[in-house]
């Protein structure tokens, strides 16, 4: 788009309304960003607001990336064809249009935060001389850039290289490959790592944010992970390294705020559900009927549906980890597969199988035997099996089926098409993909 700087009506009565942004994501009847990022604590309240557009309602980047990885990636079923927008995702292929309101919605949300995050990091060091202060806000922003980005590059087979210059109304901003997309978040965590590093986050920033993220576990944990994504095997080697496993890090909810995926989805039982206790995985890689985490993700029932979501969608105030121990194991196991260390691929990976539920923050255990693997490929097919596993409905299966090399039939779209509320503003825009 010529300038990422949308006014987006962005309600819980319809996400279509995403679909008429116009030019300036600002309210003309509210205060400037000036006014609005013009103290500490504004700054403070700003960043918190990110992980507000990040999971809020059907419109927040939770909703929509777990919809269209789920169901993308068959472990997800659309119940209801109603739903016209999650039955094309559910269809694939040339049935999602350029006008799909999740589609426009994870496309234009991940922009809104992108930009929100970049002009409060931008006015942070110039408006806040506390620099512990400071350094809270910088790197509570960049967690959420980097999901921005991060989903973008999961998504879409090109993402925009940053937002255009504040104020103009003529630049257009370029695009660059999905890779390079996760590189891009990879160094927003750097740099953020690298201010934490230096100035420690001062507690009187922690007590205006959500304690449920804990930010500097949550900083290396992404950068692993789009590191992984970007091929830098020791440098998300290195990141998964300072993650302490032990602790939690969430997107809490509460009543009057609560997890969307339960409330509109699981509640319901009216938009999708999942398919069965298969997870989606195809004949030779589906679950061991003895692994305990079918059952926390799955619940079975002998009343229809058999099937229904668990897990971290279970209740309305259900808490939903930005990442997980076993997410953080994998990436292990899978640094060291692609650099043809097999022996410590297969000790990294058998934590994971062998972990029991009560072994785990969150109760995710498979509490199976030591897996074998015979050779790298088998390894690194081990690794995929169990990603697809442990983090199941966790927004990353697409990435992951085109990572792994799996057979284009194990999915129903390599990338989405662009939206038309991007197409038509930025001349820049690639063409869609072919499938």
């Amino acid at each position: 788009m010529k300038r990422y700087v949308k006014q987006c009506l962005l309600g819980v009565v319809a996400i279509s309304c995403i679909t008429a942004c116009k030019k300036d994501y600002q309210d003309p009847s509210g205060p400037s960003s000036e006014q609005a990022y013009s103290t500490p604590n504004a700054l403070a309240n700003a960043a918190v607001g990110l992980q507000a557009w990040y999971e809020k309602d059907r419109i927040g980047i939770l909703y929509t990336s777990v919809a269209s990885g789920s169901l993308l990636t068959g472990e997800t079923f659309v119940t209801n064809p109603g739903n016209t927008d999650e039955a094309q995702i559910g269809a694939g292929g040339v049935k999602i249009l350029n006008t799909n309101a999740i589609v426009t919605g994870l496309w234009s949300v991940s922009n809104k935060i992108r930009y929100e995050a970049d002009s409060i990091m931008r006015r942070t060091n110039a408006i806040v001389s506390d620099k512990g202060y400071a350094s809270g806000i910088i790197a509570y922003a960049s967690i959420f850039k980097a999901l921005a980005i991060g989903v973008q590059a999961s998504f879409w087979e090109q993402v925009p290289a940053g937002n255009s210059t504040p104020g103009s109304t003529t630049n257009n901003v370029n695009f660059i490959a999905g890779q390079q997309g996760f590189a891009l978040a990879a160094s927003t965590l750097d740099n953020a790592i690298a201010t934490v590093t230096a100035t420690p986050i001062g507690s009187n920033f922690q007590v205006n944010v959500p304690a449920s993220v804990d930010i500097v576990n949550t900083l290396y944990a992404l950068k692993a992970r789009y590191a992984l994504y970007a091929g830098d095997y020791a440098g998300a080697l290195a990141a998964a390294n300072k993650v302490d496993l032990t602790v939690k890090s969430v997107l809490g909810f509460n009543p009057q705020v609560t997890n969307p995926i339960y409330t509109l989805v699981t509640a319901t039982n009216n938009i999708y559900n999942v398919v069965d206790s298969t997870m989606g995985l195809p004949v030779g890689l589906q679950p061991d009927l003895a692994d305990k985490r079918v059952p926390f993700y799955i619940a079975t029932r002998t009343i229809k549906p058999h099937f229904n979501i668990n897990g971290f969608f279970l209740t309305n105030v259900t808490a939903v980890p930005i990442y997980l121990p076993g997410e953080i194991l994998l990436i292990k196991a899978e640094c060291y597969a692609r650099q043809h260390d097999v022996l410590n691929g297969l000790l990294q990976l058998n934590k994971v199988v062998t972990k029991t539920p009560a072994a785990d923050p969150f109760g995710v255990g498979a509490a199976l035997p030591p897996a074998v693997a015979a050779s790298e490929q088998d390894l690194l097919t081990l690794i995929f099996q169990h990603r697809r596993i442990e983090l199941f409905m966790g927004a990353q299966e697409l990435e992951d089926s085109r990572r792994f090399g799996r057979p284009v039939a194990e999915r129903k779209r390599n990338y989405f098409p662009y939206p038309f509320v991007e197409r038509n503003d930025n001349p820049n825009t690639p063409q869609d993909p072919a499938f």
